[in-house]
């Protein structure tokens, strides 16, 4: 299943993140693809609001900390992997440990991943036009993210 919306502002972002956040019940691994200031945090502190991630952890980029965990109704771990030099760092950091059914994981930069190797349940893709709007498209694989996806634009 694939879906997108045009998101007109960063409130709009947060807010579809955070609807998302709410209808998740169990573990999930999603790529999210975008330019550099897409909105891509944005979309994750709205995702994380949506987990209950509590107020007192400041959701932020992982992009020089390579990983950033967060605990809520679902435990969350956000990943960049923008800095990696190639697929072979990933066992170095420990990546593939980090894939479990029960939290929900959301990687940047998913590229460097060789293919095959991880399934994602859901793919994120968000792109900017030159008004700054964002075009958010949604793409799920297997019928729970469908489900799922489906029910995000009810």
């Amino acid at each position: 299943m694939e879906l997108t919306i045009i998101s007109r502002s960063g409130r709009q972002t947060l807010g579809l993140g955070e609807k998302l956040g709410r209808l998740l019940d169990r573990g999930i691994t999603i790529s999210l693809t975008g330019g550099l200031g897409a909105g891509k945090t944005t979309f994750v502190k709205g995702l994380a609001k949506g987990l209950e991630v509590p107020a007192s952890f400041y959701v932020t980029s992982p992009t020089y900390t390579i990983m950033n965990e967060y605990p809520g109704r679902l435990d969350l771990c956000h990943m960049d992997l923008y800095r990696l030099g190639s697929s072979d760092e990933l066992d170095y950091i420990g990546f593939y440990e980090m894939i479990t059914l029960d939290r929900v994981t959301v990687i940047e930069w998913p590229q460097i991943i060789e293919q095959g190797t991880i399934n994602f349940d859901l793919a994120i893709t968000i792109s900017t036009d030159k008004a700054f709007n964002r075009e958010i498209s949604f793409f799920a694989s297997g019928l729970d993210a469908s489900k799922m996806l489906s029910k995000l634009f009810i």
